[in-house]
């Protein structure tokens, strides 16, 4: 039962039970009050958790914005840059939840606190002072009625009556007052049922609209979501492909680590521990060094390293070679020794120590020395073994029979091309198709004998087994380079143009097999091969580098990214001819190439073509010269040695001279752009680079890009040849674009400047060459060799 009602006619018998009753009524509301005062004290914890919170997740929202991801190679994938932005998206995100949040805990001090604590303060604090002065009243009445009672009745009348009227007065007046506050006391209880819920209603409304609002912003990201799972998702495929071809080449190097040396320019290059001589008393100590020698120009650097101090670089020394004489056991007390002495140090000779005999045997060949070997100090690369498979007649017959077998039998198989058959039997299958006895036998689309998977990597083995590449060597660098960078639609226009550049077999055969790969996209929601799938498992196979290094393994995604395009635009490219109505550009050099950049920064810094910084081995006097100059001391500087920064993979340079694998920094522009007729290369440059920014240069007639004005500039492709890498020191060049120096390591010059004594530098993308007696750092993309 609740309390009970407070009678106005028992205020003025004032009966015991009617006291019980008030006591009550004054209990509850002590309740309520204490109630209220915790439920403000709870609050106000609440609203400062709440900003204790929003702090925290503005917190990680600003380190999720302020990380990237830094990638390997020289360009990311639209997947991996999805991915990368998704962590501003997160972030911003999460800042706009925390605006919300924000507007909530406003709210709640707006439309709970400052209500209960006006409630309380005016409300029942007015009931606690009426309190008060009931029970001062009651004290006043009773103790004057125990008074009045207690006078003698000898007293005069007048006396009495006066003592009798001013007890009547006192009693009139606690009666109103007991009233008035028995009145008050049942209000409080009747109002506090809305002035107390109708604040809380007022914050749960709060609470229901943010919430609402991360509903709404969940909404609203969830397109953004699918999207992403979508690049999450093709990225891992492409991770896995590439983890199983880094992982088989790796394994490749470990049996057979002399086979897969890369070229390189110097004759000769590792580590040694060169003898440092003391005075006397201190004897003398051995330090290690990184040293590379050039035997066309006689030139020997080395720079001291340690990697046990964390791989500090050290100042290098520079000097010519003059001869080299290995040293005894007898006349030192430590084997694998060797002297050198320098032509421009007349009297120095320096004590050398290789790792191993062998090592020591094959210095003293390269540095003209004795007991030279018959092979060369860096093994060229082994050329992959000619298959038996051909594009001939019988290999169109072997792949229209595959084809024709798995879409009438298999095209809603799951995992179709993926699923890989028992390699005997694929083996067993291949051996009876290219034999030309046997291969019309095979019934592929009715034998049971042959299951679909055998059927499907067959067909792929066939296909990796031709002596080249479907899409050739030649054209590898050129298809990736539009992967790279550009807009979509400049990615099909510049990958339509290259279909019809390969070979017409070639050409004719990625038709088919692209038009039946069409077909297999297209029945994705039964065999689960997607577009994205089908370019992970034939992007190896159609577009493999005639170098297996992890550099070109890295571009595998971009292989992926080529064959979906084919697929997703396969009528265009073999039913259309390329797009050739381009408007004649006034000059050929008015847009050439980003000269290659020097040094790594991040995105958004550079804003013009970097500085120059010489590295290690920079060559700025002729080699023949004995007498180096100052500047051919190395720097100490890392900065040369750094890696490609993002801007830098947006912006590819041209490869340096070592092109005997695939380069990272991409092509020449010079040699491949010279194959393509002038409008044809201007037409290029446009696909690629349909709206690019231009700058100032030393020719007004010309405006080349900035390296830092746009994302998707053109990106000259990479080259590959089967041989190894010869010396230019003797060649000479011509400029095929204009060239303003930015620094005193790099020459100025003009179209058709022609360069004396070309040769290639430890700078990725620049030649060093002479110019009227100077001689310095020229990019490798603005000339072409003679």
């Amino acid at each position: 039962m609740g309390l009970q009602p407070l009678e106005f006619s028992d205020c003025y018998l004032d009966s015991p039970w009617f006291r019980e009753r008030i006591r009550a009524h004054e209990a509850e509301l002590e309740r309520t009050n204490k109630f209220i005062k915790e439920l403000i004290k709870d609050g106000k914890n609440l609203i400062a958790a709440t900003k204790s919170l929003s702090v925290a997740q503005r917190k990680f929202a600003h380190s999720l914005r302020d990380f990237k991801f830094e990638f390997i190679g020289d360009a990311v994938t639209d997947d991996e840059r999805c991915i990368d932005a998704s962590l501003r998206e997160f972030s911003n995100f999460l800042k706009n939840l925390e605006e919300q949040r924000e507007i909530m805990a406003l709210s709640v001090t707006e439309t709970l606190i400052k209500p209960l604590e006006k409630f309380r303060k005016e409300q029942l604090g007015a009931v606690k002072e009426e309190k008060k002065k009931f029970d001062k009243e009651t004290e006043k009445n009773y103790s004057l009625i125990d008074k009045h009672l207690n006078l003698s009745a000898k007293k005069k009348d007048s006396h009495l009556q006066e003592a009798d009227i001013q007890v009547e007065q006192n009693r009139q007046h606690f009666y109103e007052l007991s009233l008035e506050y028995v009145c008050k006391l049942q209000e409080i209880q009747e109002r506090k049922k809305f002035e107390f819920v109708e604040p809380m209603l007022s914050f749960f409304q709060g609470m229901f609209t943010f919430y609402h609002q991360g509903h709404e912003l969940a909404k609203d990201f969830n397109h953004y979501k699918m999207e992403l799972q979508i690049n999450i998702q093709n990225t891992r495929n492409r991770f896995e492909g590439t983890r199983s071809e880094v992982e088989e080449l790796m394994n490749k190097i470990r049996q057979n680590p002399k086979d897969h040396k890369r070229a390189s320019q110097f004759t000769a290059e590792g580590y040694l521990y060169v003898q440092e001589k003391r005075p006397a008393p201190f004897g003398s100590s051995w330090v290690k060094h990184y040293c590379m020698y050039r035997k066309a120009a006689k030139k020997f650097n080395m720079i001291p390293f340690e990697h046990r101090s964390g791989g500090k670089l050290g100042d290098g020394e520079v000097f010519f070679l003059k001869e080299c004489t290995k040293r005894h056991t007898d006349s030192i007390d430590r084997r694998f020794c060797f002297d050198i002495e320098a032509a421009d140090r007349p009297g120095v000779s320096l004590t050398m120590q290789a790792f191993s005999e062998e090592e020591r045997k094959q210095w003293l060949e390269a540095l003209g020395g004795k007991e030279a070997l018959s092979h060369s100090f860096n093994t060229a690369i082994i050329p992959r073994p000619e298959g038996s498979a051909q594009l001939d007649k019988l290999g169109f017959t072997i792949i229209r029979k595959c084809i024709s077998a798995v879409e009438t039998r298999g095209i809603n198989d799951q995992g179709l091309y993926r699923v890989v058959g028992v390699s005997s039997k694929v083996q067993r299958l291949l051996s009876m198709l290219m034999d030309v006895k046997t291969c019309h036998e095979v019934d592929l689309e009715n034998s049971a004998d042959w299951e679909v998977k055998t059927i499907t990597s067959a067909l792929k083995q066939y296909l990796r087994s031709l002596p080249e590449p479907l899409m050739t060597y030649e054209l590898h660098g050129d298809f990736i380079v539009p992967a790279k960078s550009g807009s979509p639609e400049s990615r099909v226009n510049a990958i339509h143009f290259l279909v019809h550049k390969l070979p017409e077999k070639n050409k004719e055969m990625l038709d088919i097999l692209v038009k039946h790969l069409t077909n297999v996209s297209n029945h994705s929601k039964q065999n689960l091969m997607t577009v994205a799938n089908l370019g992970v498992v034939f992007g190896p196979t159609l577009m493999r580098p005639q170098e297996e290094t992890v550099a070109a393994l890295m571009d595998l995604k971009f292989q992926n990214i080529v064959v979906e395009i084919l697929i997703e635009n396969h009528e265009k490219i073999f039913r259309m001819p390329p797009d050739t109505t381009f408007p004649e550009p006034t000059c050929l050099s008015a847009s050439p190439p980003n000269a290659p950049p020097r040094q790594s920064k991040r995105q958004g810094q550079r804003t013009k073509r970097p500085v120059a910084v010489y590295n290690l081995c920079l060559e700025l006097e002729d080699g023949d010269n004995p007498n180096p100059s100052k500047e051919d001391t190395p720097t100490s500087s890392l900065d040369s040695l750094s890696s490609p920064s993002p801007v830098t993979a947006a912006l590819p340079g041209p490869p340096g001279p070592d092109k005997n694998h695939l380069l990272a920094d991409g092509g020449s522009f010079g040699d491949w752009a010279s194959t393509i007729p002038g409008q044809t290369r201007s037409s290029m440059v446009q696909w690629l680079n349909p709206q690019s920014p231009t700058t100032t240069s030393s020719n007004p007639a010309v405006t080349p890009p900035s390296p830092g004005s746009s994302p998707f500039l053109f990106s000259p492709p990479a080259t590959v040849v089967d041989k190894p890498p010869e010396s230019v020191s003797s060649r000479k060049a011509r400029a095929v674009y204009p060239c303003e120096a930015e620094h005193s390591s790099e020459l100025s010059f003009e179209i058709g400047a022609i360069f004396e004594d070309v040769q290639t530098s430890r700078e990725p993308g620049w030649l060093e060459g002479t110019l009227n007696g100077k001689r310095g750092l020229i990019p490798q993309n603005y000339v072409k060799l003679l």
